[in-house]
């Protein structure tokens, strides 16, 4: 079983990726929630093309990803859950909800550290939120989070198809809460009690800090109502929000090139959480 599971991994990830891109492609035409002011090709060229460096650069720079380690550390004994005798159900429910945690607290990390914060602004400076926006993370920070997720792993010990289905749901999760969809006003209430929504992750993508520091969550909204960074609504609406931050708000920000160098370019602003927040209250 953990071989199959190994050699499948990229297939499966890769299927699940396509199916949820083009579905919510499709539904962003279909049922906008917000105007498109800015041609795809230029976004969509970038953002896809910073997903297929960021897939090479892990290839590369890892031996073992997330679910093959799981896999040694199942065979080597190591890990808390390898330790303990639990029964198989509670393991693989308590893996997928401390994976999300931890890439919750890994969230929370990037927007309070400056120096991560020049990594995580490349996803916040897309000057709009779609599908792709949920892709656009810059390869180091992708690096450094491969290596987060991986330590992990190491010291919980999850079953590698806890592993395998958090990866699939983290990745699926992503692209649905960054889409430019409608979703009845009743139906995203519910739905987020159980499910990070794209409302709900838009206020995320605020230019205002304030709001660009809450609803950290990607996959469940749980974390965000627990410990307190939940925020419903963002004060100017959805359709009228602007989105991205203060830097970098030409179109020719938007372009892969740029968008690699920026952690080098000005400063860190207003956004990491233990900065002031600027005059007007942001």
């Amino acid at each position: 079983m953990s071989a199959l599971i190994l050699s499948n991994e990229p297939l499966i990830r890769m299927g699940f990726s396509l199916g949820i891109l083009l579905a919510m492609a499709i539904w962003e035409v279909a049922a906008p929630r917000r105007r498109r002011e800015i041609p795809r090709l230029l976004r969509w060229s970038s953002n896809l093309g910073v997903v297929v460096i960021d897939t090479i650069l892990v290839r590369l720079t890892f031996p073992i990803v997330a679910v093959g380690l799981a896999i040694i550390a199942e065979q080597r004994g190591w890990g808390l859950f390898n330790i303990f005798d639990v029964p198989a159900w509670v393991v693989f429910v308590v893996s997928v909800l401390a994976l999300d945690l931890a890439i919750y607290l890994q969230h929370i990390m990037f927007h309070a550290v400056p120096a991560l914060w020049r990594l995580h602004r490349m996803h916040h400076a897309d000057l709009e939120f779609d599908v792709t926006t949920g892709l656009r993370f810059h390869p180091v920070e992708i690096l450094l989070s491969m290596g987060i997720k991986l330590a992990v792993v190491a010291a919980l010990g999850p079953p590698a198809v806890a592993v395998l289905v958090f990866e699939v749901l983290l990745n699926a999760t992503a692209m649905f809460n960054h889409s430019n969809i409608r979703i009845p006003p009743a139906i995203d209430r519910v739905l987020r009690l159980i499910v990070v929504t794209p409302d709900m992750h838009r206020v995320h993508h605020s230019i205002h800090p304030r709001e660009t520091n809450s609803n950290f969550g990607f996959n469940l909204p749980w974390w965000d109502r627990l410990l307190g960074t939940y925020r419903p609504q963002p004060r100017e609406g959805h359709e009228k929000m602007t989105i991205g931050i203060e830097q970098f708000r030409t179109r020719r920000d938007l372009w892969l090139d740029r968008m690699l160098i920026q952690p080098l370019l000005g400063r860190a602003s207003a956004y990491p959480i233990n900065r002031e927040e600027s005059e007007d209250g942001r």
